[in-house]
């Protein structure tokens, strides 16, 4: 028997009908078209769904979409501007840091979330901060310059 969801989603508010056991990502993915975040691994291993939910990152596929009644969503649709990048996602394309593309809005989410959190990490807090998202492409080394790069500009 389907449920009734309200919910916001990058600042839009969304009513659906889903069943109770639809996951998060498959509210994002399946019921609302918003394709940006990633479903890969179904088991909270890999990052690809990362969203940030009240301000914190989470992995969209261990959450039931009844959960989030209520509270707020920032998805990748939602980080940057219709015309414009946010700073991360432009550092990304700076530091050529993404290959595939697949863990990128993820990662992006992770990165926003822990900047938030620490506007000044170190190297070190980086690579543990994203340390729960998986890149079979890049080696981190870029993705890791790409938010140092955006934390040093914060700073400025």
């Amino acid at each position: 028997m389907k449920k009734d969801l309200k919910v916001n989603i990058n600042g839009e508010y969304y009513e659906v009908s889903i069943e109770p056991n639809t996951t998060l990502i498959g509210l994002l993915r399946d019921e609302l078209g918003l394709k940006g975040t990633k479903e890969n691994c179904g088991v909270g291993r890999c990052g690809a769904c990362t969203v940030l939910l009240e301000g914190k990152m989470v992995y969209a596929c261990l959450i039931l979409a009844m959960q989030v009644e209520g509270k707020k969503i920032q998805t990748i649709e939602g980080l940057g501007g219709e015309n414009q990048l946010h700073p991360l996602q432009q550092s990304f394309i700076d530091h050529g840091a993404f290959q595939c593309g697949f863990c990128t809005p993820g990662m992006l989410m992770t990165a926003k979330g822990l900047l938030d959190e620490n506007p000044n990490p170190s190297g070190e807090e980086v690579r543990k901060g994203i340390s729960g998202n998986l890149c079979r492409c890049t080696g981190y080394v870029r993705i890791i310059e790409a938010i140092l790069d955006v934390a040093d500009k914060m700073r400025r």
